[in-house]
């Protein structure tokens, strides 16, 4: 494999100044996004609250969302021979 001279790249002033804009943009944008999330989550929470509804743990939260219904595991002998009774 032929081996060559690492490529330099010179970073212009056009390009730090591009840059900076563009991460003023992406702030401002992220900033208006927590302020109207803080907002929101106020009412949420009030309403979560007014309905009652129940809280699942995270390990039920995966199950659902991977369609994942675990079984009881039945004890005794039934378990081992199924529906024969001795």
């Amino acid at each position: 494999m032929l081996r060559r001279k690492p490529t330099r790249l010179e970073l212009k002033l056009d390009d730090i100044e591009e840059f900076e804009s563009v991460r003023k943009e992406l702030e401002s944008r992220r900033k208006q996004r927590d302020e109207a999330e803080a907002a929101a989550g106020g009412e949420e929470a009030a309403a979560i609250g007014a309905l009652g509804t129940e809280h699942k743990s995270r390990e039920q939260l995966i199950n659902d969302r991977i369609g994942y219904k675990p079984q009881p595991k039945a004890s005794g002998r039934t378990a081992h021979f199924g529906t024969f009774e001795f």
